[in-house]
């Protein structure tokens, strides 16, 4: 099956669940974090990431109820495995690292820590907490690190309920244009 028809699909079955606790589906927490980084000016390949930074949760349907009992099944992992298999680095690797940007903005900003919503401060501490500065600095070192902190502030202001995307079709098409791998 076609890496795009297996996505459409993950976002059919799962899209419309809640996302993590928050007010808005995974589908709309998705597409917003997409056109937020459209919007910016991103790249495809970031663009793509964007889109399906939490492909880990749609593809493991548990992988959500585990998060809400406390457990982490690592969906950025689960997803940047997906992903790799079809997707460029440039993908897969902003996705594997999107959740260890959250503990890196952590640590080198302040004020970050307080604008998470409660659910994600929450999964915060699932996650491992905030990075030490020797994390921290090793962190900003790695291919995609930059990339990855600027998804992870798109996914922080991808929960508004109501906000208006253009569709998923409309995002599939530019990840179309990314894809390695049938």
């Amino acid at each position: 099956m076609d890496v795009l028809d297996v996505i459409r699909k993950c976002f059919a079955v799962t899209g419309p669940l809640p996302y993590a606790g928050e007010a808005v589906t995974q589908a709309q927490h998705a597409l917003q974090c997409a056109h937020s980084a459209e919007s910016s000016g991103a790249s495809d390949t970031l663009i793509t990431a964007a889109l399906l930074h939490d492909i880990g949760h749609m593809i493991d349907k548990d992988d959500e109820r585990l998060a809400l009992n406390g457990v982490d099944a690592r969906h950025e992992r689960q997803g940047a495995e997906f992903l790799q298999a079809s997707f460029p680095p440039s993908v897969s690797e902003p996705v594997r690292l999107h959740v260890a940007a959250k503990a890196f903005l952590c640590a080198i900003d302040p004020e970050y820590h307080g604008g998470l919503s409660p659910v994600s401060r929450r999964s915060l501490e699932l996650q491992g907490g905030t990075m030490r500065e020797a994390d921290a600095d090793a962190f900003r070192k790695l291919p995609f690190a930059e990339d990855a902190v600027l998804l992870r502030r798109w996914d922080d202001r991808a929960k508004e309920v109501g906000r208006e995307t253009p569709p998923l079709e409309h995002f599939l098409a530019i990840a179309a244009k990314t894809v390695t791998a049938p």
